[in-house]
């Protein structure tokens, strides 16, 4: 099965939720769709399953429109955030009941089960109710349900963000194993960056409902085409300063000057926005070309192994994600120091100035 989302727009009253939008996804894809809450992923995800019609575009499933058709006509499931399972029933049950409704043969669904149990670890806990499970052992069985069907279209709904740390890691680091095996369309749906990076495969970022970059995870994540892009794929927020090139030289907003070295050296003179991420600015100073920005330390965030530092360096506040333990007091007057081989940059209108910057990011 192939999915193509051809050109396609929702709008609800004077609100437009999805903006032009075209996407193919083939065979045995993995996508994830990488945005802020509101940026559109549950919307598009609801017009790929037929829960939603487009107000304008097509929905091709093999080619074949589908648009306007409904989800029930469709070979699709869903796994939510908040998982549903139903606490009378057994785990072997819960999962077996889309097959029930279809009625297939009891030889059949007993092998269906038990194969979606031994993808999802869940062999010992079949004949236990849901709520004598773990938060991760219930969302396994959502996750389970989903995949019995062996459906062509899974749409994965931020299945992960109500569990906790350590859930949310055993299962990240499971699912691209089991998506390897089912040999189904997926499309996973995050707000966290990180999540999206750990999945792999490609990732859409979505802005205000619009695609803005579509690819390869590591290859978007390193080389936004734009601000909004980078934006996007960023946590902590990507820090940007803006900067004037003149001469072989950048002024910086804080007053001082720096010889344009790494991405600054390759584009022509101008007013630009660099943009750089939290683990690229440092409080010690480093070797080379390196930037360096007086600022104020305006908060110290402790979260055990790492330590975000914020700092003012000028009108921009910046943040620093600094490994270990360093508490910085308020007021303290510190230099960061920006690698320009790790910074991103923007022209006027917010495109990237220059993509060949394999160190970047």
């Amino acid at each position: 099965m192939t999915l193509i989302l051809d050109n396609v727009s929702k709008q609800v009253g004077a609100e437009t939720h999805i903006r032009d939008v075209s996407l193919a996804l083939p065979k045995g894809s993995l996508t994830v769709l990488l945005g802020r809450t509101l940026a559109g992923k549950t919307t598009l995800m609801r017009l790929m399953a037929g829960l939603e019609a487009p107000t304008s575009g097509r929905v091709l499933v093999d080619g074949r429109d589908v648009t306007g058709q409904p989800v029930q006509r469709r070979n699709v499931a869903m796994v939510y955030q908040q998982f549903i399972n139903y606490p009378s029933l057994s785990v072997f049950e819960n999962i077996a009941s889309p097959l029930r409704v279809v009625r297939l043969p009891k030889a059949e669904i007993e092998t269906r089960v038990r194969e979606a149990a031994r993808l999802l670890k869940l062999e010992p806990y079949l004949q236990r109710r849901p709520l004598e499970l773990s938060g991760g052992q219930q969302q396994r069985t959502a996750v389970a349900r989903a995949l019995v069907k062996r459906a062509d279209l899974v749409l994965m709904d931020e299945p992960l963000a109500n569990l906790d740390y350590k859930l949310r890691e055993e299962l990240r680091e499971e699912l691209p194993r089991i998506f390897a095996e089912t040999g189904a369309i997926f499309v996973y749906a995050t707000t966290e960056p990180a999540e999206a990076l750990l999945l792999g495969g490609r990732t859409a970022t979505l802005d205000r409902g619009r695609v803005t970059q579509l690819g390869p995870a590591p290859e978007v994540y390193r080389r936004p085409h734009d601000l909004t892009t980078a934006r996007v794929y960023s946590d902590p927020p990507l820090n940007t300063l803006t900067v004037v090139k003149a001469n072989g030289r950048v002024t910086l907003p804080t007053g001082g000057q720096a010889r344009a070295a790494g991405t600054l050296a390759t584009v022509p003179d101008g007013t630009y926005t660099l943009g750089f991420r939290a683990h690229h600015l440092a409080l010690d100073p480093l070797a080379g070309d390196a930037i360096a920005l007086p600022a104020t330390v305006s908060v110290s965030e402790i979260t055990g192994s790492e330590s975000f530092i914020h700092v003012d360096a000028g009108e921009a506040r910046l943040i620093a994600l600094l490994p270990g333990v360093r508490r910085l007091e308020p007021g303290t007057a510190v230099t960061a120091w920006l690698d320009p081989r790790h910074a991103l940059l923007f022209d006027a209108a917010g495109r990237t100035a220059a993509l060949d910057l394999p160190e970047a990011a």
